[in-house]
C-alpha cells in the first residue's frame, strides 16, 4: 500500500515530467505522462508514458532514456524534493492494454 507521501510525490514527479517533455520534446510526436511509480524507500521513480503515433514509442523512449541527467537537473530546479530519486521511463502497456479494450467494447 502506498503512504500519503509516496502519492504526493508521484503526483507532482508526473506532472514535472509531463512539464519536461512539452518543453524538451519535439513536435513528432505527442508524449503523455500516465503515472509515475515511486519505489517504497522513495529512492527511485519509474515514469510511464504513452506516444501518439505508436510508431514514435521507440524513438520517445530513445529520447527520455537519453535525457534522465537533464530531467534530474529539471527536478533539482523545478521541485521542492530534498533528495531527487533515481529516474528511469518506459512506454505504459497497461494503458496501451486499457485503450485497446474500450475500443473492442464499443464495436
Amino acid at each position: 500500500m502506498s503512504s500519503r507521501r509516496q502519492v504526493k510525490i508521484a503526483e507532482e514527479m508526473a506532472h514535472l515530467a509531463a512539464n519536461f517533455f512539452a518543453r524538451e520534446s519535439n513536435a513528432q510526436s505527442l508524449i503523455t505522462v500516465t503515472r509515475a511509480d515511486v519505489a517504497s524507500n522513495l529512492k527511485s521513480v519509474m515514469i510511464l508514458f504513452t506516444v501518439l503515433p505508436e510508431k514514435f514509442e521507440e524513438s520517445a523512449l530513445t529520447f527520455a532514456k537519453r535525457n534522465r541527467t537533464d530531467f534530474r537537473e529539471y527536478l533539482k530546479s523545478h521541485s521542492s524534493f530534498q533528495r531527487i530519486p533515481t529516474v528511469d521511463f518506459e512506454i505504459d502497456h497497461g494503458e496501451k492494454n486499457r485503450q485497446r479494450i474500450d475500443d473492442l467494447t464499443r464495436k
